[in-house]
């Protein structure tokens, strides 16, 4: 008998009251900023950030900049690896989902989920798998399998009636550009996401979201100084409403401002052929804390702690699993 999962999604309001939960990644965006002294002003400014720059690109009708407000849910995904069964949850995903709040109306407008994206079974690959397949290597290269587990693992989720029942749309996800890769400059200019940039290959992000069954293009919104990267599947620019884009868009720019400076809050704006680098030196800080290095220790435990609480423990059930749920 093959098994099925189940899939269990919480929403948890990310406002400045907002406390990790005991399944959350420590290294999360959202998550890191809830720790500390600092938590609450850290909070504070960031929605603040949202607010501000939602408004500054959705400028039509809002003489005064003010117009609308940005609410954020932490849409958390348990999997249960097989319906009814009495084992434990195993805390797959965490995404981020705006609603926009139409302040001269009152309507409630629906954002698109994703943003941010969450993963334990991400940071096994690329913290435990990755380093391990090329510990003695004289090249990089990533293993024949690298992301399939977790991409046959995402499509079947938001297959799922979990995620039809409560998301009418595709998630986007947006991150930041590789620094290992140069991005060209293109004459394709959207009035919302801004001017695309085409990158000289695939990362090995953008080769793993593949296995999630995502595309990416780049753009850089107006008014901003680096591309950002957009996962999506179907059409990103027909899709989605322009609100809807806004709310990514002012979502996601303000935790890359905070997150990565020297690329996102930069003084100067990515020019004709750009390479984005975490060694650039004339840019400004936000006043926000953060602890980058702090982060990137974590991903090894989480990685560690997916392999032994989720990969090893359930690996002939995932493997039956995987062989009948081709990519």
């Amino acid at each position: 008998m093959t098994p099925d999962f189940a899939y269990r999604i919480q929403r948890i309001r990310f406002d400045e009251n907002y406390a990790p939960s005991d399944s959350t990644r420590i290294t999360t965006n959202f998550a890191n900023l809830a720790r500390g002294a600092s938590r609450q002003e850290n909070l504070r400014k960031t929605l603040r950030m949202i607010d501000n720059r939602f408004n500054s690109l959705a400028h039509w009708d809002n003489p005064k900049g003010d117009r609308y407000a940005v609410e954020i849910d932490i849409i958390s995904v348990e999997m249960q690896v097989a319906a009814g069964a009495s084992d434990a949850a195993f805390p797959l995903i965490e995404m981020l989902k705006p609603t926009i709040i139409d302040q001269h109306t009152g309507e409630r407008i629906d954002g698109i989920v994703g943003n941010n994206f969450s993963s334990y079974v991400r940071d096994y690959d690329f913290s435990v798998v990755l380093p391990a397949h090329n510990q003695d290597a004289a090249t990089f290269s990533l293993p024949a399998d690298f992301g399939e587990l977790h991409g046959r693992l995402f499509q079947h989720f938001i297959r799922s009636a979990a995620y039809q029942q409560q998301f009418s749309k595709l998630p986007v996800i947006c991150i930041s550009a590789s620094t290992s890769k140069t991005y060209l400059r293109t004459d394709n200019h959207h009035p919302i996401l801004g001017v695309e940039y085409q990158q000289s290959e695939l990362s090995s992000t953008d080769q793993y979201f593949e296995k999630m069954g995502m595309r990416v293009r780049y753009f850089m919104p107006p008014n901003s100084v680096a591309p950002l990267a957009f996962y999506f599947i179907g059409d990103l620019l027909g899709d989605y409403t322009n609100l809807e884009l806004v709310g990514t868009i002012a979502t996601m720019e303000a935790f890359q401002r905070i997150y990565r400076p020297e690329i996102y809050n930069a003084n100067s704006a990515a020019g004709k052929v750009y390479q984005p680098s975490l060694k650039h030196q004339d840019y400004s800080l936000t006043q926000i804390v953060y602890d980058r290095e702090e982060r990137s220790q974590l991903a090894v435990k989480q990685g560690k702690y997916a392999e032994e609480h989720f990969i090893k423990p359930y690996k002939h059930v995932l493997e039956q699993w995987a062989a009948r749920h081709a990519i």
